[in-house]
């Protein structure tokens, strides 16, 4: 393909006890129009996923690219010359896996290049930008996913949701860095908590494809969310109160929105929402998509 167009959704990683394990593909889309031209490098930027376009750069640094690059190189493609027009949804640096959009994006771009549908290793190359599988696993499958890593070797099995799960999310104007959020994890944690979050992401799987029902137990979290909580103030404020009100809500990824899984698409109205932009998104069911321009 020398002209086309990629699809690809945002993501919720942990889900709570999940931690680097769950993700969840949502209905929230970026959008790349690639075109092969003769020979150089264009990169037109229309909207930053909430943020300035002009902090988005537009030469080989532009993270799509490089995953283009990275994946055309391992799949032994060679191209002249790229023209791409970047139409962003996806809010940057607000825990909903834009960075992992756009990784998702050029590897699939890549596999598009090479006439190809991606396949495992495409979640292999996804990972290696960010060391984890979750969101971008999630972004190239769609729907639920459990990642894994095993001697270096990222995996992902999509499961389907249960259809009555209406998630909604609750995003603030505030950025968050997973670098400095994850630099205040502790490097141990108690044995008790340790067990306590193996036994609820198992629940939590059992709780989004069979059972939402008991989504509130099956969401909470002694591995991370509380130690982070210092750098979102807000967000774990609204955290608390939407599970003090029966919401299972979590942090998504690493914040600072609040994803909480519901079943009617309703934010109580007791809990303040305040500075926060709150809508309820779908789950995208088949992740990432190229079609022809």
């Amino acid at each position: 393909m020398t002209s086309f167009k990629v699809t690809v959704p945002a993501s919720s990683a942990n889900l709570g006890p999940g931690f680097d394990a769950l993700g969840l593909a949502l209905g929230l889309h970026d959008v790349v129009e690639v075109q092969v031209i003769e020979a150089g490098l264009k990169v037109e930027v229309f909207d930053a996923g909430a943020g300035g376009v002009e902090d988005v750069p537009t030469d080989e640094t532009h993270l799509v690219v490089r995953a283009i690059r990275h994946t055309c190189e391992r799949l032994g493609v060679r191209v002249p010359g790229l023209h791409l027009r970047c139409f962003n949804k996806i809010p940057h640096a607000r825990g909903l896996g834009s960075s992992a959009a756009a990784v998702v994006s050029g590897v699939a771009a890549g596999y598009a290049l090479a006439d190809r549908e991606p396949d495992a290793e495409a979640v292999q190359l996804a990972a290696e930008f960010e060391g984890h599988a979750d969101n971008a696993a999630a972004s190239l499958l769609g729907g639920l996913v459990i990642a894994w890593c095993e001697d270096g070797r990222f995996s992902a099995e999509r499961l389907t949701v249960h259809p009555s799960i209406r998630p909604v999310v609750a995003v603030p104007g505030v950025k968050s860095s997973t670098a400095a959020t994850r630099g205040l994890l502790p490097p141990q944690v108690p044995h008790p908590d340790a067990a306590f979050s193996a036994g609820r992401a198992a629940l939590a799987v059992h709780a989004l494809t069979c059972d939402p029902a008991v989504l509130l137990p099956a969401t909470a979290d002694r591995l991370h969310q509380h130690y982070r909580a210092s750098a979102y103030p807000a967000t774990a404020r609204l955290v608390r109160e939407l599970r003090d009100a029966g919401v299972a809500a979590t942090v998504s990824g690493a914040g600072p929105t609040v994803l909480a899984l519901t079943t009617d698409g309703i934010i109580p109205g007791s809990v303040g929402v305040e500075g926060f932009v709150v809508s309820e998104l779908p789950v995208d069911p088949v992740g990432v998509q190229v079609t022809p321009r």
